[in-house]
């Protein structure tokens, strides 16, 4: 018992007016369905109309049209008894010694799918009536996720820990359908006249639980997708990068709830529609992108600039932009700037004062003046300043670091 291959693909040539009823995909049926019952489709003067009376039982003889990206299974009391991946039309048949009860044709990685097979095929003789079900194969989106509060991860580009409120979607595949339709699909999808087993019905239990099972992965997966090297720790590239994210998703999504092993489904693509950081994220965020555009191009020639600024002012005489311009230096490298300013010559001959004789009577010294508070200087300013002694050598790169540290108080 099994099923004899009629033709290879679609329907058509002869076939097409010898196949006056045979079994298909129901009209209309949604993206997000995964399983759902066959119908039968009769004909009439060419145009095919489904039959809404059709009970998805085959039968000795009966006629069974395989679409792309689409597998066939037959089911006998909750048992696996045949499966077909290979698009095509069938013809099942009860007493022919050269049907067979499984047809691959080498795609739809067929070594899992063999395995698969010897693992939940019926054990015995299969009766003459089959229950007859497709499985889609092809990307099933619109799969969407979303928390209600802040996830928290550990973030390498930050440095620290993060948290945000985010919100996505992803796009799912059945890789295999024998272990999907077995281990995970509830039965009550699979009996006569079941409606289709639909992800985007949240009403389907075993689709909440999807949905649970991927919230509660989130935050390892943003853990890995940005502590991961090869994605340069950006956070902010995340949104761009479906397919890089759905790796990292998928691979937490894995090790915690088995999808593609006993489930026989796999995250292929997931977008992010947002991330929300909480205040603390964003502020942190904000003083680490200042700190990290001081290490471009642009950066230092501002920065270069900025110094050779506040030495220019230095030499015009004014004492604030001079201690601007050396903030930072050491005493040495202070002293060789200003050891490069020439001293006044006195022409000869030009009277100079002579001291005060000893013991002459000296004026009471007057008290100075309270120095004013110095004005607060900007934690930007600051870490610009060292910036530009940094790439002249007056100071090193452990001294900048420590110093940036200090000032955006890491």
């Amino acid at each position: 018992m099994g099923f004899i291959q009629a033709f290879k693909g679609a329907l058509g040539g002869q076939f097409a007016d010898q196949w006056k009823d045979f079994y298909t995909v129901p009209a209309g049926i949604s993206a997000t369905a995964g399983v759902f019952p066959s119908i039968k489709q009769a004909t009439n003067a060419g145009r095919g109309s489904n039959v809404l009376a059709s009970d998805n039982i085959i039968t000795n003889g009966s006629k069974i049209l395989v679409p792309d990206n689409m597998a066939l299974i037959t089911v006998q009391s909750g048992a696996i008894t045949g499966f077909i991946s290979e698009p095509g039309g069938y013809i099942y048949s009860t007493d022919s010694v050269a049907s067979s009860s499984f047809f691959s044709g080498g795609g739809l990685v067929e070594s899992i799918i063999k395995n698969s097979w010897e693992r939940f095929k019926f054990g015995g003789i299969p009766g003459e009536q089959q229950l007859a079900f497709y499985v889609n194969l092809k990307e099933i989106p619109n799969n969407r996720f979303g928390t209600q509060s802040a996830i928290y991860w550990n973030d390498a580009y930050l440095n620290t820990q993060v948290g945000a409120v985010t919100r996505g979607a992803y796009t799912l595949k059945i890789t295999d359908p024998i272990t999907f339709v077995k281990n995970f699909v509830p039965a009550q999808f699979i009996v006569q006249n079941a409606q289709p087993f639909d992800f985007a019905d949240m009403n389907n239990p075993a689709s909440e639980q999807l949905f649970t099972e991927v919230v509660q992965s989130l935050s390892a997966a943003f853990s890995r997708y940005t502590n991961d090297p090869n994605k340069n720790n950006r956070i902010m590239e995340i949104q761009a990068d479906s397919v890089g994210f759905a790796k990292s998703l998928s691979g937490v999504v894995e090790e915690n709830y088995s999808w593609s092993t006993e489930r026989g489904i796999t995250i292929v693509t997931a977008a992010l529609q947002a991330v929300e950081y909480d205040e603390t994220s964003k502020a942190l965020l904000a003083d680490v992108q200042k700190a990290d555009a001081l290490m471009g191009a642009r950066g230092n020639s501002f920065l270069q600039q900025s110094v050779a600024r506040g030495i220019e002012a230095a030499g015009e005489g004014d004492a604030g932009a001079l201690g601007i311009g050396m903030m930072g230096m050491g005493v040495g490298a202070a002293g060789s700037v200003m050891g490069g300013v020439q001293q006044p010559i006195i022409p000869q001959g030009t009277p100079v004062a002579a001291p005060a004789p000893t013991g002459a009577p000296v004026a009471e010294a007057v008290p100075a003046a309270a120095p004013e508070a110095a004005p607060a200087v900007d934690p930007y300013e600051k870490l610009t300043k060292l910036k530009g002694l940094l790439d002249q050598g007056i100071i090193t790169q452990a001294d900048f670091d420590k110093a940036k540290t200090d000032i955006l108080g890491l």
